[in-house]
């Protein structure tokens, strides 16, 4: 059933043998005995890959519940202790996924040690059901009002500058200096120019100048810490520097717009327990996250 439901949701042999880590060949065999077991097709083949027939797609989704269901049921049987088995796919940006995610992984791997994971690091947002994600981690507002998500974080928005910049240029006293300073502007996602700042019963908008626009969170840290200028980010994008002294805030006593993280997960099924976990387990980490600073 579920080398079925994942021919369903890739829409071909090959990506489902890549998913579930088999050869294609088996694939194909293990759809051929299940279709001849049921007595029905379940499968049309044409030039544009594979659909289900009409039995097939009633068999899709009672099957996908029916996985879904006995992994709860495995889970719960075993106590809310026990340890997760089987694979997570999960997708999350670069630069995110390495400074919080990634070195958490091994306190993740020894509380489940019969748990697969794959990782997907993607600044875009890639289609979960295509791509057999599990969960996703996602940054600002959401723009498919019909995903299942659950927010699981938020991050100030600071502006920050490494010190070597700051004693080239001077450090920006309101933010209507900004107007004359060097700006980095993350040109991608929530990236934008226009930023509004509030402080008491204030708001002051500003338009960021810059010469710089990058379409990645990896270059926008890599620019900063060159002392190429100002850059609006989340507090989570600069934490390792911002605790070391290596990148300063500036202008803190006004407020930016947080940035929220989500957990994604598929949407018409249901959240599998060990999707539910990982974000309990980032959720948890992101809590316990220290952006002290330096003394």
């Amino acid at each position: 059933m579920e080398t079925f439901v994942r021919v369903v949701e890739t829409g071909s042999f090959s990506e489902a043998a890549r998913q579930l880590r088999v050869g294609q060949p088996a694939i194909s065999k293990t759809i051929a005995q299940l279709e001849e077991r049921l007595g029905i097709k379940l499968l049309l083949r044409s030039t544009r890959g594979l659909t289900p027939t009409e039995a097939g797609e009633s068999f899709y989704e009672r099957a996908k519940r029916s996985i879904e269901e006995a992994d709860e049921a495995d889970y719960a049987a075993r106590g809310a202790g026990a340890s997760l088995s089987g694979r997570l796919r999960v997708s999350a940006a670069p630069t995110f996924a390495s400074l919080h995610v990634i070195p958490h992984l091994p306190k993740f791997q020894a509380q489940h040690p019969n748990l697969d994971m794959e990782i997907v690091l993607d600044d875009g947002h890639i289609d979960l059901i295509e791509e057999g994600i599990d969960i996703s981690l996602r940054m600002g507002a959401l723009s498919d009002s019909n995903l299942t998500a659950r927010e699981i974080g938020e991050s100030p928005r600071l502006v920050v500058t490494a010190p070597s910049y700051l004693e080239r240029a001077g450090e920006p006293r309101i933010p209507g200096e900004l107007i004359s300073h060097e700006s980095i502007i993350y040109a991608k996602g929530s990236g934008r120019d226009v930023w509004m700042f509030r402080k008491d019963s204030s708001e002051v908008s500003v338009t960021l100048r810059g010469r710089v626009r990058i379409s990645a969170a990896e270059g926008v840290r890599a620019a900063v810490l060159a002392g190429m200028g100002l850059a609006v980010a989340s507090e989570w994008m600069f934490a390792p520097e911002l605790a070391s002294g290596h990148v300063k805030a500036v202008l803190d006593d006004w407020a930016l717009a947080p940035i929220d993280l989500w957990a994604v997960f598929p949407a018409g099924r249901s959240v599998s327990a060990k999707a539910r976990a990982f974000a309990a387990f980032v959720e948890e980490q992101l809590a316990n996250l220290d952006l002290s600073k330096p003394s």
